[in-house]
């Protein structure tokens, strides 16, 4: 349990913001050495403000959005608009098993540290090339945020209430494709051991976000039919939605599933008169009359706060679950038993609780072991011991700006 899964693993981390920058965070907690390569020149923007809220921080080491993406990392200064800079780039990359980036397609061609330069100097190196769309087709030089993967992968229109708009989910699926780069960073590197090859994975965002909206595309392929925005509501069983509690904007969620659930549902609230009214008789009627049944329903639920319904429905073998604010979710105990979150020592912000491990291994153990780094900490680190740059060499890069 001591050996971390990737140990032995090194990255030439070229990533920023959150689609990139998450997915060799995930690396990084599974025992990757991930070295982040990054430029006062060209600041990761996560480092200065969030887009979620819009709030901006003061200076470069002060964001919590930063550091809860970057765990783990080494960090080096690399103005990669400087020749010696890219030298120093590749030599980075010469000595690792992984190269990332986030950057549109032909950004990294451009700085002269594309795939095929680097698989030059690397021959088994394994490259994470995430955009949007893409590096091919006529969409491939747009722009990649998160509303964009969700608008153009689909998932967008099937989000949302049936009366309102698209929901773009923001951040969200900058954490999906991230996720996808690491399983497919992870299956190149099995795929490597096997074979002693290296690959160059080309993500789209936007398709990896596709590929969760299977059901929607072959029910239009197969059946020439449209999804569209339910909210809470289910294409077949009712009751099925978010139901009010007692309390300040308190709702539990309730999923009703088979002729038991019903009945185990209809035991719990009493046995009321109307549950055995014609129109609710059978799970089509359910459904077909949602619209009163959910307001019969909250008629019941509104009386409980969502902890006590949940538990109540739960004990009856009913699925419901309550629908948590951040608080609540921190101060869940089944967070606290899974330890979804924990605490790091950031050298300029202090304490910070950040979430933790996404997975438990039988054998192995992934574990956050440090905070987010400083820019440019690593610095004589990788380029005096990995690299074997003398102090004066460094310094003479430092006034150069090559390392800025």
């Amino acid at each position: 349990m001591d050996r971390a899964p990737l140990q032995g693993i090194r990255v030439a981390d070229f990533t920023w913001l959150w689609a990139g920058a998450y997915a060799t965070g995930l690396l990084a907690m599974l025992g990757a050495e991930v070295i982040k390569i990054e430029s006062m020149s060209s600041i990761d923007q996560t480092r200065t403000m969030t887009f979620t809220i819009g709030k901006a921080f003061e200076g470069v080491e002060n964001s919590p959005v930063f550091n809860t993406i970057n765990l783990n990392k080494l960090s080096v200064r690399l103005n990669l608009k400087h020749p010696e800079a890219v030298d120093l780039a590749k030599r980075i990359v010469r000595i690792s098993d992984v190269a990332a980036h986030n950057m549109r397609p032909g950004t990294m061609e451009r700085l002269g540290l594309g795939y095929d330069i680097l698989r030059d100097i690397k021959p088994d190196i394994v490259m994470l090339s995430s955009s949007a769309f893409g590096s091919k087709g006529p969409l491939r030089s747009y722009g990649g945020y998160a509303p964009n993967f969700a608008c153009g992968s689909g998932l967008a229109n099937l989000t949302g209430y049936s009366d309102g708009t698209p929901n773009p989910m923001t951040g969200s699926t900058d954490l999906m494709s991230a996720i996808t780069g690491a399983f497919a960073v992870v299956a190149a590197l099995s795929c490597r051991q096997q074979t002693g090859q290296g690959q160059n994975i080309d993500l789209s965002s936007v398709e990896s976000q596709s590929a969760l909206a299977g059901d929607a595309l072959m029910e239009y392929l197969m059946n020439g039919r449209v999804q569209y925005r339910r909210g809470n509501r289910d294409r077949i069983t009712a009751p099925h939605n978010c139901y009010r509690c007692r309390g300040d904007d308190k709702w539990v969620s309730i999923a009703i599933a088979t002729a038991d659930d019903w009945n185990a549902l209809c035991s719990v609230m009493g046995d009321p008169g109307w549950a055995r009214e014609r129109r609710f008789a059978d799970a089509y009627s359910r459904w077909k009359n949602q619209d009163e049944l959910d307001r019969l329903v909250t008629e019941w639920t509104i009386n409980y706060t969502h902890y006590e319904v949940f538990e109540m429905l739960q004990n009856a073998g009913v699925a419901a679950m309550p629908s948590l604010s951040n608080e609540e979710i921190v101060n869940d105990p089944h967070f606290k038993h899974r330890a979804i979150s924990t605490t790091v020592d950031h050298p300029v912000m202090g304490k910070q609780v950040v979430f933790g491990i996404p997975w438990r291994f039988s054998k192995t153990q992934a574990r956050v072991t440090k905070p987010s780094p400083l820019m440019g900490e690593s610095n004589s680190y990788v380029f005096g011991e990995l690299l074997g740059l003398s102090d004066n060499e460094i310094s003479r890069l430092v006034e150069d700006g090559a390392v800025y």
